[in-house]
């Protein structure tokens, strides 16, 4: 099949920092190359990714700071450019709405985000031509009346993340600096605790800034410490060398890619029962899924229990490029044929 992803405008494909969205797509335009398919990738021409790509911005508009009509613009060249492809697969937001105007061509989108209620009326309004993709059986769930074609959950490449032998002797979170996030609570757990704890993730939006100066900064000292936003191989170091992953989110996130990052690397992961959490730790087996914090520092305290080689298996196991490529292909092949 011929199949073109059309990702947002807002950060090159794949990402130099933070971007889960976009990391996503990398490995899905990759996985489905190797699978044998024909990829084009509509993105913005700083993307790296290694298939066909086209794109109408020379540079990525940046999150939060493009609006409706570079997201439309975007999406009107896309779809100019959809020649002789089989599917299209559409990861924005007015591209399913758009695609209207080609009523031949098969179109599926993936919601990255919550089915709130800002967003609940659009899926509902095209999801009787454009089969919906959920990230989680929990997402899903929010659904509502809004039909889902399939829950695919994210994968990465097993390759690209070493095992590391979590000796480095601190804890790690990683992820935006929202307070939804837990990086506040991340640092009060490995004060109580007595262990070190290092913080990474991105800070550009003026909530996250504010949320830095105000809340996190306060926590820091000798053992806690604030590395801001890093790069993939940074990312790789520390998730290596960290003890656990400290998850303590406090919203239904629709999935958490950090999560699945540092199981294959081998560190477990203490969390939180939000969202789809509890799809991707297993409690007890590749960390500790806990209701509140007193439960979240006794989990701390029991992480030599959790074998980091299950905690590998797991990704090996499902949540791979590999499975994720070949449950989009399905569907693919489905609405290709007009079965879904």
């Amino acid at each position: 099949m011929r199949i073109m992803i059309v990702a947002p405008p807002w950060l090159p494909v794949p990402p130099p920092a933070y971007g889960g969205t976009e990391t996503v797509l990398d490995g899905l335009a990759r996985g489905l190359m190797a699978a044998g398919q024909d990829v084009l990738l509509y993105t913005t021409g700083e993307s790296t990714c290694p298939v066909e790509r086209s794109w109408v911005f020379e540079r990525a508009i940046g999150v939060g700071l493009g609006g409706a009509a570079a997201e439309i613009r975007h999406v009107v060249h896309a779809y100019a450019a959809a020649h002789e492809v089989d599917v299209v697969h559409d990861h924005t937001l007015i591209g399913p709405l758009y695609s209207e105007r080609f009523p031949r061509l098969p179109v599926v989108t993936t919601n990255h985000g919550p089915f709130e209620s800002d967003l609940i009326d659009l899926y509902r309004i095209v999801a009787d031509r454009v089969p919906i993709i959920a990230i989680s059986h929990h997402q899903a769930s929010t659904a509502g009346d809004v039909p889902i074609a399939a829950v695919i959950h994210h994968g990465v490449d097993p390759a690209e993340f070493p095992v590391g032998d979590g000796t480095g002797g601190y804890a790690l979170f990683l992820g935006r600096m929202n307070p939804g996030k837990g990086a506040h609570v991340a640092a009060r757990l490995a004060q109580q605790a007595g262990i070190g704890l290092k913080i990474a993730g991105k800070c550009h939006e003026q909530l996250e800034i504010d949320y830095v100066e105000s809340v996190i900064k306060p926590l820091l000292g000798a053992d806690i410490e604030y590395l801001g936003e890093v790069d993939h191989a940074t990312k790789l170091d520390l998730l290596g060398g960290a003890t656990m992953l400290l998850n303590p989110i406090s919203w239904p996130e629709p999935f958490g890619m950090v999560m699945i990052e540092a199981l294959a690397c081998g560190t477990p992961v203490v969390t939180t029962p939000y969202g789809a959490a509890p799809e991707i730790v297993g409690d007890g087996v590749t960390g500790f899924v806990c209701d509140d914090e007193p439960a979240l520092l006794a989990a701390m305290g029991r992480i030599g229990e959790i074998d980091r080689r299950r905690c590998r298996a797991a990704v090996e196991g499902h949540f791979s490029r590999r499975r994720m490529v070949d449950e989009h292909i399905a569907l693919y092949r489905r609405v290709v044929s007009g079965a879904s």
